[in-house]
């Protein structure tokens, strides 16, 4: 009894330490530290907690749920530390920020009902447009706040896993995608795949799956020579502990903070691997002509050939650099090459410094984790799905190489920056406590991205979305699945539903009977397995053609036919966001996901920093939201196990762009102040502007509520403001008009590939930020430019003319500030439109300055009298009218 008495004493003590020490850690202090597995050998030093946010210096977070600290227990009955933590938003900040969108609401309704008691008659038609679009502006509005009542955050402990699983830590399969190399930059997806080989995480227990959808001979040798450095890179970064991995982002950093254990060596050994990784890069530039004259010798030697020959001779499966018949885009057979085996269990230590091996690896695990090439078999005919189709086969095709229970997926340009982004999810996906890790099934990290310009002119890192929205939706079921940066439950991609309702063996076998995975029985059983997340990897034996056998059938493209992949299955199908309509249909299921951060990030990636380019993403993405909106995949038609409020976030989340038709319309209502002055959304319109101006300002002081709790700058809030109303005048209604044109003609919605920026050959990094891609996306939003800079000068032309006092004259002023407003937010698009000159701004504001005196002095020299010549016809017009109606007097 004494023992079991100091021994849970001890444990309670150990408890709290961790706890004082969580709450002492600083959100960007707890960057990285190595594993304790052993697999970084003998120079592994101890592993950090890993912390964003929480703490006792943080006037924003608190934690809660303390109880639950003890809640979980060991075998022996001893308290178990948990394996995160949860903070929720003082209440010193939650209640005046619940008490302002309650005040907001009343003031939106009251607002309402005196416009119907002020009905506009002079202009009826007006009057009820602008009304239909306050009322679903109300209503977006209360979609979109409704979700962020109770926002959470929720942080791993890397150091209560590493005590709790120290050595059996469940298997992960790494899925990367790509499709082009032109587009998106062979160069990113090197360092993509390099940065996960070198991945803290234990070796033999994770994989890494290439998806190359165009099939080229290039991608696939740029493996090969990946392969190759990676034998020197990978224990290069587990001997001195390097942060990120990704060589090109780690040899562009200037200092860093040195947490290896032979700082001696750093200098030598980073010159070596250094110039080392020059020679990798210029081999890898030129692999598309090498590939090109090796293969003009072979056809030279093969006359009447025009085939691409890979280096052992032989035709390449794939596509051909000249398309010919089963060896071209969109048609040719598939792959699946296994460019590193999986490594054993045991630790494999390096050699010694010598002549031959001039970096010292005698005390370091050389082991590689596996590293698998696919490119799925394209025929015409197929819709292959793009990249949820890629995903699908890379999730067969990895069941029977290695089938790990979780599986992490993330684009082609993005890298593992944080070398512990593998353990962190894990946290919460073994975590026993409650509800538990069993029921989640996915984790979600906010997506971060390099060489964006200072000023994020575009709001490429969008941070408003993925630290305030997204992080508001971890008080409900978790965040929806953003695409890229995921871990998730390989079970929940199956389709099957949480534990809570039923036992996934039950489920995989009527799932079976039912013909919904397709016909291979060796997939099918493999199905129990990954369902199992105490496994580690357990690859094949040997890859014999049995084997090879059931890859190709897995990558054919008939294989779905008949089956219930692409809806019930794997990602889904047919919706441009697919990522979004596949956590949908999990969060549909009843599992939960859970939003995740670390310092520093996870992941990091590349936006597209053109103009034209951002817009056409942005497009990609509305333009899917209203796809899900239209199909079975709507909030509204869910069952009861989705959270009510997590019902609302999606219900916004695919509706938002139709409110942008409504913004516009409003945005081209100045128009009227050149046509006439008889024409007003609103009489008093002095009172409907102090309305305005009031459930305006108060949309935004909830806002500034929003940047304290999401930790945001208010240059990201700004930004995000500016790029919602850019999209507003041009990308959303143009979603819109897609999604109208899909419902009348039945035909889908066709969005082009985001194109990756690449290195500047002017040496300016940010030289694609001043390129002016014209396109017939731009010409709405600069039609509302020209309208709003021609209502500034009327007003100011009336002001001039009539007086400022006078009504017409400071109902002008009061009607311009609209219009300001509307040019500060279009800012950011005026100078992309510049072109080179955006890099003078005060040039912009000369020529707007300009623009707004001519057509002011246009007005006083024109208009004015043609105005005051009008109004006098009216008045005279109204006297004759009212004496025809009223008689002649006596």
């Amino acid at each position: 009894m004494a023992a079991t008495a100091a021994s849970t004493m001890s444990a309670a003590a150990a408890v709290t330490r961790r706890i004082n020490a969580a709450l002492r850690v600083d959100a960007t202090s707890g960057d990285v530290a190595a594993g304790a597995d052993g697999q970084n050998g003998r120079r592994s030093p101890v592993a950090k907690r890993v912390n964003d946010g929480g703490g006792g210096k943080d006037d924003v977070w608190v934690a809660v749920d303390e109880k639950d600290v003890c809640g979980a227990r060991g075998g022996d009955g001893a308290a178990r530390p948990p394996l995160f933590r949860t903070y929720k938003v003082k209440g010193s900040i939650l209640h005046p920020y619940r008490f302002l969108i309650l005040a907001r609401l009343i003031a939106i309704v009251a607002f309402f009902a005196w416009r119907i008691r002020h009905k506009n008659r002079d202009g009826a038609w007006l009057w009820t447009m602008s009304m239909a679009g306050d009322v679903w502006f109300g209503f977006s509005w209360v979609l979109n706040q409704l979700p962020k009542l109770s926002p959470i955050k929720r942080v791993p402990d890397i150091a209560a896993l590493a005590d709790r699983h120290s050595g059996d830590l469940p298997g992960v399969d790494v899925f990367v995608t790509t499709v082009d190399p032109v587009d998106e930059p062979i160069l990113y997806t090197v360092n993509s795949i390099l940065s996960i080989l070198a991945a803290d995480y234990p070796v033999d227990r994770y994989a890494c799956y290439l998806s190359d959808d165009g099939g080229t001979l290039v991608h696939y040798e740029a493996m090969v020579e990946v392969a190759k450095f990676a034998e020197l890179w990978v224990p290069f970064c587990r001997k001195h502990c390097v942060e990120p991995r990704s060589p090109e982002n780690y040899f562009a950093m200037k200092t860093q903070a040195y947490k290896g254990g032979v700082p001696g060596e750093l200098m030598s050994d980073h010159r070596r691997v250094r110039r080392e990784y020059e020679e990798f890069k210029v081999r890898i530039d030129s692999l598309s002509s090498t590939i090109r004259q090796r293969s003009d010798v072979y056809n030279a030697k093969h006359a009447g050939e025009n085939a691409t020959w890979m280096a052992d001779g032989t035709h390449w499966p794939g596509t051909w650099f000249e398309p010919a018949d089963n060896h071209q885009r969109g048609k040719h057979a598939g792959i699946v090459q296994v460019l590193l085996n999986h490594p054993s269990c045991k630790p494999r230590l390096g050699l010694a410094a010598s002549a031959e091996n001039p970096v010292d690896f005698s005390g370091v695990d050389v082991r590689l984790p596996m590293l698998v090439y696919i490119s799925r078999e394209k025929r015409p005919g197929y819709n292959h799905q793009k990249k949820a189709g890629a995903m699908n086969v890379m999730l067969r095709v990895s069941a029977l190489l290695s089938n790990a229970p979780f599986v992490i997926n993330f684009d082609g340009d993005h890298y593992v920056n944080n070398s512990q982004a593998f353990r962190a999810p894990m946290c919460f996906m073994l975590d026993g406590r409650g509800r538990g890790g069993e029921n989640t099934a996915f984790v979600q990290f906010p997506q971060r991205f390099d060489d964006v310009d200072p000023t994020d002119r575009y709001a490429n890192h969008n941070r408003v979305f993925f630290d305030g929205t997204m992080l508001s939706l971890n008080g409900l079921q978790g965040p929806s699945y953003l695409g890229t940066g995921t871990m998730f439950r390989r079970v929940a991609l199956y389709g099957v539903e949480p534990p809570r309702w039923g036992a996934a063996a039950s489920q995989i076998k009527a799932m079976d009977i039912a013909n919904k995975f397709g016909s291979s029985t060796s997939f099918v059983g493999t199905m129990l397995d990954g369902a199992n997340q105490e496994r580690s990897i357990t690859p094949l034996a040997v890859l014999d053609e049995s084997v090879a056998g059931d890859l190709a059938a897995l990558t054919a493209c008939a294989y779905e036919d008949g089956t219930s992949w692409g809806r019930d299955v794997g990602w889904v199908y047919n919706i441009a966001t697919e990522d979004v309509v596949t956590g949908f249909r999990m969060h549909r299921q009843g599992w939960r996901s859970v939003y995740a951060s670390m310092a520093p990030a996870a992941f990091r990636g590349t936006a597209p920093i053109n103009l034209t380019e951002r817009l056409y993403q942005i497009l990609r993405w509305s333009g899917g939201s209203l796809e899900m909106f239209f199909s079975h995949s709507n909030a509204l038609l869910a069952g009861r196990r989705l959270h009510p409020l997590q019902r609302v976030a999606y219900l916004n989340m695919s509706t938002y762009p139709i409110v942008t038709v409504f913004i516009f319309f409003y945005n081209l209502f100045p128009v009227m102040w050149l046509i006439s002055e008889q024409y007003y959304i609103q009489r008093p319109f002095g009172e409907y502007l102090l309305y305005l101006v009031a459930v305006i300002a108060m949309i935004h002081v909830i806002g500034m509520f929003e940047v304290k709790w999401a930790g945001i700058t208010l240059l990201d809030w700004c930004r995000n403001e500016q790029f919602y109303m850019i999209g507003s005048t041009g990308v959303y209604p143009t979603a819109v008009l897609y999604m109208a044109l899909k419902l009348v003609t039945g035909k889908g919605i066709y969005f082009r590939l985001t194109s990756k920026q690449t290195a500047a050959s002017s040496g300016d990094k940010f030289a694609d930020l001043y390129t002016v891609r014209w396109v017939p996306l731009l010409i709405p939003t600069i039609v509302i430019m020209v309208v709003n800079v021609a209502a500034v000068g009327v007003a100011v032309g009336k002001a001039a003319a009539w007086g400022p006092l006078t009504e017409p004259g400071w109902l002008a002023v009061l009607g311009m500030v609209f219009n300001v407003w509307i040019l500060v937010l279009l800012y950011p698009f005026a100078l992309g439109v510049m072109g080179q000159w955006g890099k003078r701004p005060a040039v912009l504001f000369v020529a707007m300055a300009m623009a707004v005196a001519a057509v002011a002095a246009m007005y006083v020299a024109f208009g004015a009298p043609y105005q005051a010549e009008l109004s006098g016809v009216a008045a005279s017009l109204g006297k004759a009218a009212a004496a025809s109606l009223t008689g002649p007097s006596g």
